[in-house]
């Protein structure tokens, strides 16, 4: 099933004009979320436990609704394929790879600040003064994040529990996108989503970062880096597949960044080597395009098994 939704999202994406009809089930959850903490988190004073309630009532829900359809489906292959197109919508390798790609169009061709306004799309961070290295490094940083939660991290809770499993994993990915900040509104209230997201990615961040390795074909250097750097990035998953990307390309990521004006000085992932060009940012997506075809072989041979 998990093969099906991979093969179905690289090769047709979530189409424009379907979206434009029925949005998108990111979209649906955003909306009930955006609800809950209005409702629930009224000007931020909302406690931890109000947090852990609402993040597991949301992950039940959301599971059951994908554990109906497991009930109704037919046996064989056809019952395969058809999980496989409900899961579809919830893999996001198509989308990643465009919006990298719409950042690195506008990078070679010297048009910065086009390329300024699409890497906004896909960072949190200030844009506004970033340089052309600086676009590369935030447009890698991304990608191999989100190559984790967007993609393996999907792929890998689908092939343990099905489609509850997908769907449950999508939720909480969302609801720490949304209030899992250390915020004074969501320090408290969403503490129970980033934890359990936090928990939730620590195996498929450190297989992204396998998959990037390998598929590297620097896969020693790689993992050097993996070892040495991936415990010092803030987050406890995104350093892994940020430094094998770093490693397998040659190039240095993270470091210093503004957000809201207030400047972070975070350390360097691979500081020993130069910053990424766009060329690297060429390199760098096709690695992204490897890395999602040895998923798709790795879900072959776990279905052969």
């Amino acid at each position: 099933m998990m093969l099906v939704a991979l093969v179905l999202d690289v090769v047709i994406g979530w189409p424009g004009w379907l979206y434009r009809r029925v949005g998108h089930p990111v979209t649906w959850l955003g909306r009930l979320i955006t609800w809950a903490d209005d409702r629930f988190n009224p000007g931020g004073t909302a406690s931890q436990s109000a947090g852990i309630v609402l993040c597991g009532t949301i992950l039940l829900i959301v599971a059951f609704l994908g554990f109906l359809p497991m009930l109704a489906l037919p046996g064989g292959l056809l019952g395969i394929v058809l999980g496989g197109i409900l899961a579809w919508p919830l893999i996001a390798a198509r989308s990643m790879h465009d919006h990298v790609e719409a950042v690195r169009t506008p990078l070679s061709s010297g048009d910065l600040p086009r390329a300024r306004q699409e890497v906004a799309m896909i960072v949190g961070r200030e844009t506004a003064g970033l340089d052309d290295t600086g676009v590369a490094r935030a447009a890698i940083e991304s990608l191999a994040e989100n190559t984790s939660d967007g993609i393996i991290a999907p792929l890998f809770w689908g092939a343990i529990a099905g489609l509850p499993g997908i769907a449950a994993y999508k939720a909480l990915n969302t609801l720490d996108s949304m209030i899992g900040y250390r915020t004074p509104r969501h320090e408290a209230f969403g503490w129970a989503s980033a934890r359990l997201d936090d928990i939730a990615n620590l195996i498929p961040a450190r297989l992204t970062a396998a998959l990037f390795a390998l598929g590297s074909g620097q896969a020693g250097t790689a993992w050097r880096v993996v070892r040495e750097d991936a415990r010092r990035h803030r987050s406890p998953n995104a350093g892994w597949p940020e430094a094998a990307m770093a490693g397998g390309l040659g190039v240095r990521v993270s470091g210093p960044r503004s957000y809201q004006g207030r400047q972070t000085e975070e350390p360097f992932v691979n500081a020993g080597c130069p910053d990424p060009t766009a060329h690297d940012l060429t390199r760098a997506l096709r690695l992204y395009r490897i890395c999602v075809g040895l998923a798709g072989v790795l879900l072959v041979l776990v279905a052969m098994v």
